[in-house]
């Protein structure tokens, strides 16, 4: 399918998407919204449906997009800020979009769908980028005051949404790491829920990072209690200096942590302590945008120490390719070669 970057349309220019199979799923799909109960209407849908493999496939795309839980959470929170109203109805065991008649509303269910059928490998960026109420990219950071008066900063490429309804204080971590120092309020607890972890706090400063396939939380002040999302009686208690790791399955012991490390990154330093290098190369990675790629796996376990600026990721990998005994090559477009 066909990439670029267009200009939106104008009120009196219909849309096009720039492949010729996909728009024309694109009109079939929003034109079905409308006249789903007319045979003829669907009779030639078949007919066209049965013309060409592209077709079908490209039609087949919007069906599973149409289903996604995410997308239509996303659909029904965003429908304002887009200028539309959603009405959902299930049909035949999926989810039918009713959109408003009139040239608004179908430029804008366009709009929505074309964007998802841009380029499939984005979708979970899209998706995020739709439940995030904050959200930074690979070298940003962002401070936060929360409406509590409670202080959050997001590491590189991290996502959260708030929900501060109903005097409640609840911080979804949907991607990356955030430190919060919390307003001390025992009459409303403030929780931060990551993908397999919850943890509760009163009046405390702590980080929680999620990785792939468990959370870590470290505990700098105060008290916080920590679950496991899968199991919420499986839970513990942390004291300052403290960290714990969450996965779907287990709750690990409690360690000591060390904030010298781990807390480093509110600094804008990155600091190793007999490290792996490939831990640390995956460290450093998580600050810059650009593909690494590892020729020579032979550095993989060597230990290195190290601490970087992680403002310029670029020119910490560098020496600390070298330190492990690597060379390093860049390339066009930002890639850096080890090897």
């Amino acid at each position: 399918m066909g990439q670029g970057t267009q200009d939106p349309p104008k009120p009196d220019e219909p849309y096009s998407h720039p492949d010729a199979a996909t728009d024309q799923a694109l009109d079939w799909f929003l034109r079905l919204q409308d006249e789903s109960g007319d045979r003829a209407v669907r009779a030639e849908f078949e007919r066209w449906l049965a013309g060409d493999p592209q077709q079908r496939d490209a039609f087949s795309r919007l069906q599973r997009m149409q289903s996604m839980p995410s997308l239509r959470k996303a659909a029904e929170r965003d429908a304002g800020r887009l200028g539309m109203s959603t009405n959902m109805r299930a049909r035949r065991g999926s989810v039918a979009w009713l959109w408003p008649r009139g040239w608004p509303a179908r430029i804008a269910a366009a709009a929505a769908v074309v964007l998802l059928l841009v380029s499939v490998p984005q979708i979970p960026g899209l998706m995020l980028r739709w439940q995030a109420d904050y959200i930074t990219a690979a070298g940003e950071g962002q401070r936060v005051r929360l409406p509590d008066g409670s202080d959050m900063t997001l590491n590189t490429a991290s996502a959260v949404a708030v929900d501060f309804k109903e005097g409640g204080r609840r911080i979804t971590l949907l991607a990356g790491e955030a430190y919060f120092d919390v307003y001390h309020d025992p009459a409303h607890p403030f929780v931060v829920a990551g993908p397999f972890s919850e943890v509760e706090a009163k009046g405390t400063a702590f980080d929680v990072r999620a990785d792939a396939g468990h959370d870590v939380v470290v505990l700098e002040r105060g008290h916080v209690g920590v679950r496991r999302n899968q199991n919420m009686s499986d839970q513990t208690d942390l004291k300052p200096d403290q960290m714990v790791t969450v996965s779907a399955n287990a709750l690990s012991a409690v360690t000591i942590a060390n904030l010298e490390t781990s807390l480093a990154w509110r600094d804008g330093r990155i600091v190793f302590r007999d490290q792996p290098f490939d831990i640390a190369l995956t460290e450093l990675r998580r600050y810059y945008s650009g593909p690494v790629i590892v020729a020579n796996r032979q550095v993989s376990e060597t230990l290195v120490n190290g601490n970087y600026r992680v403002a310029d990721p670029q020119a910490a990998i560098r020496p600390l390719a070298e330190s492990a005994g690597a060379a390093v090559t860049y390339l066009p477009g930002g890639v850096i070669v080890l090897h």
